[in-house]
C-alpha cells in the first residue's frame, strides 16, 4: 500500500527515494536553522515538530498523531486507541542520564506516533536529549544497521543490546553536521508497515 502523498506518486519505491531526498535536504535545512533551538527537547510536542519540518512537504498528516494501527512483523506498535495517553506518560519520563533517556526513547519507539517517518525524527529527538543531558551524540555510522534494527525490536523486552549499541557510539561531535545527518539515514528504518483494526486484536 502506498501512502497518499502530496506528489500522487502510486509507486512505492519512487515515493521512498523522493522521501529520502526530501528529508534529507528539511533535516540539512533543520540543523543550519535557528529552528532546532526552538524545538522542545524530549517531549512529544518536539517529536512532532521534528517530524513536521521533515515531511510537511510530502503528507498531509506530519506531524499529527496517527489514526491507525501499524504493525511491522509479528510486532504491534501502541494501539491508536491509547496512543495520546501513551505520549503523555513518556513525557513524564526522566532524562538525566543514559539510560534513563534511552529508556524514553524506546518507549516512543513502541509508540512510533505517525503513520510514516518515526525513526528519522526520533533518531533526531533523541540526539536532542543526549546533547542537552549528556552533552553527546550518537555517530550512527558507528552502529551496525542490522544489529540496531534487531535490537530495538528486542528492547521492549530485553534493553541490554541497545543501550550497548548506542552507549559503544556516542561521540563529543555534538555540533558536526555529518554525524547528525548520519541519523538520517533511512536504511535504520523499519520497512514494511502493516496496518491493522482493532478487531484484529481479538483473533491474537
Amino acid at each position: 500500500m502506498v501512502l497518499k502523498n502530496k506528489f500522487g506518486i502510486e509507486d512505492s519505491l519512487e515515493l521512498a527515494k523522493l522521501e529520502e531526498r526530501i528529508t534529507k535536504l528539511k533535516a540539512i535545512q533543520l540543523f543550519e536553522s535557528d529552528e532546532l533551538d526552538l524545538i522542545e527537547v524530549g517531549t512529544f510536542k518536539g517529536l512532532s515538530q521534528i517530524h513536521k519540518y521533515l515531511f510537511e512537504d510530502i503528507y498531509d498528516f506530519a506531524g499529527e498523531i496517527r489514526t491507525e494501527n501499524i504493525s511491522k512483523g509479528n510486532f504491534r506498535f501502541a494501539s491508536s486507541m491509547y496512543l495520546e495517553e501513551a505520549l503523555k506518560q513518556i513525557d513524564k519520563m526522566p532524562q538525566s542520564n543514559f539510560d534513563e533517556i534511552i529508556n524514553k526513547y524506546i518507549e516512543m519507539n513502541i509508540a512510533h506516533p505517525f503513520r510514516e517517518g518515526n525513526g528519522r525524527s526520533t533518531r533526531i529527538w533523541l540526539d536532542m536529549i543526549l546533547k542537552k543531558e549528556i552533552k553527546q551524540v550518537v555517530d550512527w555510522s558507528k552502529i551496525n544497521k542490522e544489529d540496531y534494527l534487531l535490537a530495538m525490536e528486542r528492547s521492549p523486552i530485553k534493553d541490554v543490546e541497545i543501550k550497548i549499541l548506542l552507549k559503544n557510539g556516542l561521540t563529543d561531535k555534538i555540533n558536526d553536521r555529518e554525524v547528525y545527518m548520519k541519523g538520517i539515514d533511512a536504511s535504520y528504518n523499519y520497512e514494511g508497515y502493516s496496518v491493522y483494526k482493532a478487531e484484529d486484536l481479538k483473533n491474537g
